[in-house]
Parts: C-alpha cells; sequence; structure tokens
C-alpha cells in the first residue's frame, strides 16, 4: 500500500468494493483503473487480512470441528480423498468464531494438534464418524460425534456450524473461477475474516484502517 500510486479516493472505492464482494475485474470498471491495478489491490488487501488472521485466544465451550475440499473440477470422487482439490480443517466455537487452516492431509496425526494448540481443555468437541478422530475419545476433551446416514442433527450434537460456514465459503470463492493453489491461503482467511466480522460497516472501517497503518 505504501508503494501505490492510486488516489485516496480511488482506494477507498476499491476497499469498499472488496468488502461487497466484487470481482477485482468488475472493480476495475467502476473505478476506472486497469484490471491488473484492481486485481494487485485485493491481492494486497488478502495479504493485510493474512497477517491481522492470527487467533490468540483460544476457543472453549461447545467447539465443532470438520474438514472439508476446496478447489479442483475433476470427476469422480468427491469429498475425502478427492483429486485434485486442497484439505482445509476448521474449528467453529458455537455462537462463536471459526479458525482454518490448510493442511496436508486429514490424519489424526495432522488434526489432533491442531485441536489441542486451538481449543481449551475439557471443551466438548463435536465431530462426524471420520476415523481420524477417534483419538478425540481418550483426549483432554469431551468428544460427541454425529452419524450423518443416521440423522443430521439431534438437538446439540451436530455440526451445523462449521458446515454452514464451508458452504458459506465455497459460494463466495466460486465467484472466482478459480483461485490460484498459491494463493488460496488468503482466500481462505478473507473468508474466515468475512465470517467472524459479518457487519459489512465493521468490516470496511477494519480495513480501512490497515490500510492507512500500512501506508503509514
Amino acid at each position: 500500500m505504501r508503494k501505490s500510486r492510486l488516489s485516496w479516493y480511488k482506494q477507498s472505492r476499491l476497499i469498499e468494493l472488496f468488502v461487497a464482494g466484487t470481482t477485482a475485474r468488475t472493480a476495475a470498471q467502476l473505478v476506472g483503473v486497469n484490471k491488473t491495478t484492481a486485481s494487485y489491490y485485493f491481492h494486497r488487501l488478502r495479504q493485510l487480512i493474512y497477517e491481522h488472521s492470527e487467533h490468540l485466544e483460544l476457543l472453549e465451550g461447545e467447539v465443532e470441528a470438520d474438514e472439508s475440499y476446496f478447489g479442483g473440477r475433476r470427476k469422480g470422487k468427491r469429498g475425502r480423498g478427492a483429486l485434485g482439490k486442497v484439505p482445509v480443517f476448521g474449528l467453529l466455537k458455537r455462537h462463536g468464531k471459526v479458525y482454518t487452516v490448510v493442511i496436508p492431509n486429514a490424519k489424526a496425526d495432522t488434526l489432533l494438534p491442531i485441536i489441542r494448540q486451538k481449543v481449551k481443555p475439557d471443551s466438548i468437541v463435536y465431530t462426524d464418524t471420520f476415523r481420524s478422530y477417534n483419538a478425540l475419545d481418550v483426549s483432554e476433551f469431551k468428544h460427541y460425534r454425529i452419524n450423518h446416514s443416521e440423522l443430521f442433527a439431534d438437538k446439540q450434537n451436530h455440526i451445523n456450524g462449521i458446515e454452514n460456514f464451508w458452504n458459506q465459503a465455497k459460494r463466495h470463492l466460486r465467484r472466482f473461477n478459480g483461485v490460484p493453489r498459491e494463493h488460496f491461503p488468503l482466500f481462505l482467511k478473507e473468508c474466515e475474516w468475512r465470517f467472524n466480522n459479518s457487519d459489512p460497516k465493521s468490516q470496511l472501517k477494519q480495513l480501512t484502517q490497515w490500510v492507512r497503518n500500512e501506508m503509514g
């Protein structure tokens, strides 16, 4: 942002359009800049969000855990083990914030350390019946499973919250017609940020302040 030659008016308009979920191509036309400029500016906004995305507080109470798979339009296997997709792990505090991270695989040795790092001991952790969550049965957490093949939600025993986030994130990302794999973590944290700060006015204020701080 420090080296940006754009006027503050045009930067403000780009920030507003980013918050509104506009693509860089459309934003470029509305603001009167070329698409490359708008794309780069949006990329820098995502980098700022990523840099401010660290969760310092532990999730506690009732927490939902789940993995999902993003990207790839290949036909064939869907869901777990699907080729060409990026695996992502998510934790969501009921009625609270979500935390997401790109993972190399969905094995227990990958998922359990993340849960231990981000969730307070003695919290209730809800998962589906995926075998990687078996280790939670003998952990420092209270573990409840939901079997999707039998019922989708049983009173408190569900993971509807984290699945709602996955749906929101995928719906947002679809408008970009494919996200470069190397930039996917930035787009993921953007989706997390939008979910955790759902008021557009709050998003605009926060992002504007980060840009001003960056400009010095």
